[in-house]
């Protein structure tokens, strides 16, 4: 326990204060097992830590530990909670627990079995936390991360820090709210940025790297998180980064399941199945009509990648009218907000319909429809329908 207790103490010596993530203020941290789920390099273990080292003064009864660590080649989780329990220890943090063979049984023994004890766990974003070996769909309360919005990465990078916004907010006090933001800052060449490499925090670590880094998460999640998950061989694997190829040099586009099993020489079982993965490792974002849900074997009537930094480190030079549009449904999605897809229009969030794209953009596709915006680049502030496309990432 020395070991693990040593591990700890030397990782928490490089956690800084200095910047939080969204959801750290949104987790109720009361609850007795918390799952943080997200994709690689959001900022998980970051959060973990810095909630035990400086919140509520809980360190010196909280053990962290990686699923991946050696001490589990002889030692359980069960074994090493129990232990962490009778030497007075309350809370115990687990990174990357779908490393772990037979994760959600134990988890469940530690929850029933060490009642005074509180667990929080960090997961593959494609862990479905509430179909593992035992039923953790009563006990644990599950929170999203998504990477860095607009908003964040200018507090990130510039200290300038700006409230989030609602949907809602958009929709009626859009003109005042850019119009306050841009009093004292120029968003256009931060978002420029942001939309290339700003969407995990590592890039402030290398920005040369950053799409190399990016590459090899990508491949990370396909060759190693998905394949432990959905128990696939490299055969697979390798089947699965070309339709993602292909997904990224058509997005947005609406899938043919048809053609696209034809060209990758799959069954159209395999591609649906393949896209569900792939949705659920957040690599893509499917988009479906109001009602109907995300589901295996179901076609999403558009396709786009899970966020604009991909676009470029798998294309190269993507064009503009995709990094708008997956901009725009990306940070609408990782806000909590319901996306579909309208007949008219690009997405609909609370029955408004939104169309994205430049700052020419006119409202004739829409104009017909009762409640519409429309999300424009290259614009500081708008006015009635129109909205800058960068406020849309002040949305958490």
């Amino acid at each position: 326990m020395e070991f693990l207790l040593e591990f700890q103490n030397n990782i928490l010596r490089t956690v800084t204060n200095d910047f939080r993530r969204y959801l750290h203020d949104r987790i109720n941290w009361n609850q007795r097992m918390i799952g943080i789920k997200g994709p690689r390099g959001a900022g998980k273990t970051t959060l973990m830590l810095q909630h035990l080292k400086f919140d509520e003064n809980i360190r010196k009864d909280a053990l962290y530990v990686t699923a991946d660590h050696p001490w589990f080649y002889t030692h359980s989780l069960l074994e090493t909670a129990n232990n962490w329990f009778k030497q007075g220890g309350k809370f115990l943090f687990i990174d990357e627990v779908h490393k772990y063979p037979k994760w959600s049984s134990e988890l469940k023994n530690i929850y029933d079995g060490l009642p005074g004890m509180k667990i929080v766990f960090s997961a593959s974003s494609a862990l479905d936390i509430y179909r593992g070996e035992a039923d953790l769909s009563r006990r644990v309360i599950t929170y999203p991360l998504g990477g860095l919005s607009f908003r964040e990465y200018i507090f990130f990078t510039t200290g300038k820090l700006f409230n989030p916004i609602s949907p809602e907010e958009i929709k009626n006090h859009h003109s005042d709210l850019s119009y306050s933001i841009t009093e004292n800052f120029r968003p256009l060449p931060e978002f420029r940025k942001y939309l290339k490499f700003g969407y995990l925090p590592f890039f402030k670590e290398d920005e040369t790297g950053y799409f190399i880094k990016l590459e090899q998460i990508v491949n990370t999640i396909v060759d190693t998180d998905l394949a432990y998950i959905a128990g696939y061989n490299s055969g697979t694997a390798s089947k699965i980064k070309k339709l993602l190829g292909v997904i990224a040099e058509s997005v947005p586009f609406k899938p043919n399941i048809a053609s696209i099993a034809r060209k990758l020489e799959l069954s159209r079982d395999s591609v649906y199945q393949y896209i569900t993965l792939l949705n659920d490792a957040k690599l893509v974002n499917s988009l479906v009509v109001a009602g109907k849900g995300i589901s295996t074997l179901q076609k999403p009537e558009k396709l786009y990648l899970e966020n604009p930094n991909l676009a470029f480190a798998l294309t190269g030079n993507p064009e503009v009218g995709n990094l708008r549009e997956t901009f725009v449904l990306n940070q609408l999605i990782n806000s909590g907000a319901e996306v579909t897809y309208p007949q008219a229009g690009d997405f609909m969030v609370n029955e408004t319909v939104i169309e994205v794209g430049g700052k020419t953009k006119s409202a004739a596709q829409v104009n017909h429809l009762e409640d519409f915006l429309i999300a424009a680049d290259d614009i500081e502030t708008g006015a009635n329908h129109k909205v800058p496309i960068w406020l849309f990432g002040f949305l958490y």
